[in-house]
């Protein structure tokens, strides 16, 4: 029989890292995820578009979550992103009058998303954007990216974070203008116009 130290933890080798689920269907979206803006408010803008895996193929199963500013670049402090009834404990859903700036969207089948959120104000020197974190198969770690909206050049010329971030690759983080009020942005994890991820520390 072999007997392990177990006094000095150093010596025992590591357990392999495996990679389980996805399991984000089964908790984490909620009704509504994807409606962030107030219920008929006129500086309501859509952002949707696909995840896509290394080779291509669309994300069926893949989670992305959005924070944003308002339209003046403040950051919410309102609760009611996923209320809850104190008696039953079940699901209210958003009040549809706080901007709590925070999103929830399980891609779909074709590995499509979208969300309703308010168009972002600028903050300090950095151009209007929002943040998104991005759950999906075969990453151990989620990932984090950012969404700007184009229409103002000079804005995202001087944005510090597109500044340090190559050339050929800025537009990874910069979403298309479909019109009327429309932008798509697609998540691409590896390969061929794979989108800038960022690490916080």
């Amino acid at each position: 029989m072999t007997k392990i130290d177990t006094s000095t933890p150093e010596r025992v080798p590591p357990t392999p890292s495996h990679t389980v689920g996805p399991f984000y269907g089964y908790a984490l979206p909620f009704r509504g995820g994807e409606d962030i803006a107030p219920a008929g408010h006129p500086d309501t803008v859509t952002v949707h578009g696909y995840v896509y895996d290394g080779e291509g193929n669309p994300l069926p199963d893949a989670l992305v979550e959005l924070w944003g500013p308002d339209t003046e670049g403040n950051v919410p402090t309102a609760d009611g992103s996923m209320r809850r009834d104190p008696a039953s404990g079940g699901f209210l859903g958003r009040n549809g009058v706080e901007f709590t700036g925070f999103g929830r969207i399980q891609t779909d089948a074709n590995g499509h998303w979208y969300a309703r959120t308010l168009r972002p104000g600028a903050r300090g020197m950095s151009a209007p954007y929002v943040s998104v974190c991005l759950f999906a198969r075969g990453l151990l770690v989620h990932l984090f990216t950012r969404i700007y909206l184009p229409g103002d050049p000079a804005a995202l010329a001087a944005d510090p974070l597109l500044g340090r971030v190559q050339a050929a690759r800025r537009d990874t983080l910069i979403a298309a203008d479909e019109g009327h009020g429309t932008y798509r942005f697609d998540i691409r994890l590896q390969g061929e116009g794979e989108t800038v991820f960022l690490e916080f520390q």
